[in-house]
């Protein structure tokens, strides 16, 4: 049973709402009891719950009527109908309407706490295999946590020991070196393991509706809000909501942001009710945030609220390490998915690869040995099939793979693109070179040269989009 979930008990009957809440406390619930309709309609609006208890008599008006409104404003609520009149036609009828399950009158506390966790261990279980059905492929593919870097493995020493908090998380570090795959690491070591997990990426918000994902908006809030739309916020309730590239938040966004950490309360775009929410923040960015302070661009009290505890992570470079078992995990890995068993690294190749810096870190090293896989024709990766090349004196290869092996400071100079390849193919290479280490797709763009809608043009051309 999952801790931190939340139920609303809609019964006329004070005793009986008592008694339930009392059941329900028992398993780590939040629970809030109404005794009529309307002030059901005005909790559902207020908070989400993971479990309704609906009584099927409230006073003169039948529960069943407001059954079909409860899911319409929270779908995926477990709806338990509660009653002293059960039949065999209004547990139909229920059940019909979309309730979970059917409890008479008198029930015990273990029948109320059966039925509570029955619905709440479905629902975990849906989020579970829905997160893990979206992950598979991509999840196989990230770095992993195992390394044989002292100065990562006291990083992730101190990750461990902020994920045990409930504190606001700031995630710094350059681009490529795993930023949102560290956010879902500290949230499988934290409380919050089985509850949501909410990823926004900022920069691929409109400036115009960043305040509305975050924080929902009412139908008519503005034009093409053709319905209510609940946010991100909301839908991390209980969870984790991961702001990637926060930097890129605009004024209003952050003005919410900064309300919402102060109080946890929000308001959707278009609406007054004020709303709360339980949710556990983790931002990342790879700018200096303190320069955004400085430039105007990012609210200097909201900066002092995202760092209560920074984490930098490490670049590639800085622990060479890692370097060869991050790419051997990266080969299995795409061998796997294009089905081309049996692929290693020549002896060359583990030399390039352990000399290189990396600027755009892991990403920049599954990029190119996925591109490797893809592309090598042989079954021995050279260094130019990772678009790199050494210098390596040929006549003492044991002497080089020993340098590599112990950091890469042996007799090999950076690897550098090499000279036997087309036009197309070094222009190519560098576009992802940039992409990969740059701030923003923009900032590429403006350091290739080009304008953005050209160079989505090249990448898409050339397989990189």
């Amino acid at each position: 049973m999952e801790t931190g979930w939340s139920a609303l008990i809609i019964d006329d009957d004070p005793g009986v709402r008592q008694s339930v809440r009392l059941c329900l406390e028992a398993d780590d619930a939040r629970v809030l009891g109404v005794g009529t309709s309307a002030g059901a309609l005005e909790a559902l609006e207020r908070s989400p719950f993971d479990v309704v208890f609906l009584d099927l008599w409230l006073q003169a008006e039948s529960g069943l009527t407001l059954l079909p409104e409860i899911l319409r404003r929270q779908p995926g609520t477990g709806v338990i109908v509660i009653t002293a009149f059960a039949t065999f036609e209004t547990a139909v009828e229920a059940m019909r309407l979309g309730a979970v399950d059917y409890l008479p009158k008198p029930f015990t506390p273990e029948q109320v706490r059966h039925a509570a966790r029955r619905v709440v261990g479905e629902r975990v279980l849906r989020r579970q295999i829905s997160e893990l059905q979206d992950r598979l492929d991509e999840s196989e593919g990230e770095a992993t946590f195992e390394t044989r870097s002292p100065l990562y493995s006291a990083f992730l020493q101190t990750a461990l020991r902020a994920a045990a908090s409930d504190s606001v998380l700031l995630l710094r570090g350059e681009s490529g070196t795993g930023k949102t795959v560290l956010a879902r690491w500290i949230r499988q070591h934290s409380r919050r393991a089985d509850r949501p997990f909410v990823t926004v990426h900022c920069p691929m918000l409109s400036s115009d509706l960043m305040s509305s994902t975050l924080f929902g908006h009412k139908k008519g809030a503005f034009t093409g809000a053709v319905s209510d739309v609940v946010g991100k916020v909301q839908t991390a309730e209980g969870g984790t909501l991961l702001l990637d590239e926060v930097a890129d938040l605009n004024a209003d966004a952050q003005a919410r942001l900064l309300r919402f950490l102060n109080d946890r309360r929000f308001e959707r775009l278009g609406e007054a009710t004020e709303r709360k929410a339980d949710v556990r923040l983790i931002t990342a960015t790879n700018r200096l945030l303190e320069d955004e302070v400085k430039a105007g661009r990012f609210r200097e009290d909201l900066f002092f609220r995202l760092n209560v505890i920074a984490l930098t992570v490490p670049p590639l470079r800085e622990r060479r390490e890692d370097l060869l078992p991050l790419a051997q995990h990266y080969l299995h890995f795409f061998e796997r998915r294009q089905g081309r068993p049996h692929l290693s690294f020549s002896q060359r190749c583990v030399e390039a690869i352990a000399g290189y810096t990396w600027p755009g870190n892991l990403r920049e090293l599954r990029n190119a040995v996925e591109r490797a896989v893809i592309l090598s024709p042989s079954s021995v990766l050279e260094p130019q099939d990772l678009g790199l090349q050494t210098s390596v004196d040929e006549a003492a290869p044991e002497t080089a793979f020993a340098g590599a092996e112990d950091g890469a400071q042996g007799r090999h100079s950076t690897p550098i693109l090499g000279e036997d390849f087309s036009i197309e193919e070094i222009e190519r290479e560098h576009i992802a070179r940039v992409v990969a280490h740059s701030p923003s797709f923009e900032a590429a763009a403006q350091i290739l040269g080009i304008d953005p809608t050209t160079l989505q043009r090249k990448r898409k051309r050339y397989g990189l989009a």
